[in-house]
């Protein structure tokens, strides 16, 4: 595997190092060792997929806090996904700022992402599938929320959200005072 740390600290994409031969290619998707060494959090405590059947369909942007934050390994198995991180650790140099990178089937790109992060992406593809490996089990007292609209964020998104959960949309603004009361 290629690891290329983002500008956000502790945030990682992952590029498969391709094996190929007349069959196609091999590569190695994960690695306990590989992650350790950059201080990048290996447990798995559960997988799972999400599949979207159309393009601009919004999933997040979904956080969970301690003693249940989560750390996630995002891959596009099927169609095509722009994937968006923001930092929430307050006490980081980046807290607030954003990353975004498209994933795909085509690309095998990866996106590692660190507890404390709000994670989400758009859909840019009917028929979209991604599978998320994350350290924590989901915890629904610990999960919260952005907006990923909100303009305290500023995210481009490469598409308009055109399909999006109620709860989703619902997300307090970060700029809302009654949002303290919420994510403690």
């Amino acid at each position: 595997m290629r690891f290329t740390e983002t500008p956000l600290a502790g945030a990682w994409v992952l590029d498969l190092e391709r094996h190929h031969d007349e069959r196609g290619f091999f590569a190695r998707a994960f690695c306990v060792n590989e992650f350790t060494d950059r201080g990048m959090e290996p447990v798995v405590a559960q997988t799972n997929v999400s599949f979207s059947a159309r393009a601009g369909t919004l999933r997040g942007m979904h956080y969970q806090l301690p003693p249940a934050a989560e750390t996630k390994l995002v891959r596009c198995t099927a169609g095509a996904l722009y994937d968006v991180i923001v930092d929430l650790r307050p006490d980081s140099p980046t807290y607030r700022q954003h990353f975004g990178v498209e994933l795909t089937a085509a690309n095998h790109r990866m996106l590692y992402v660190p507890a404390m992060f709000a994670h989400g992406f758009v859909t840019l593809a009917d028929d979209t599938e991604a599978t998320y490996q994350v350290s924590e089990f989901f915890t629904p007292g610990a999960e919260r929320g952005l907006r990923h609209d909100d303009p305290a964020l500023g995210i481009a998104w490469p598409r308009a959200v055109t399909v999006i959960s109620d709860k989703d949309r619902s997300w307090p603004l970060l700029a809302d005072p009654a949002r303290a009361r919420r994510s403690a």
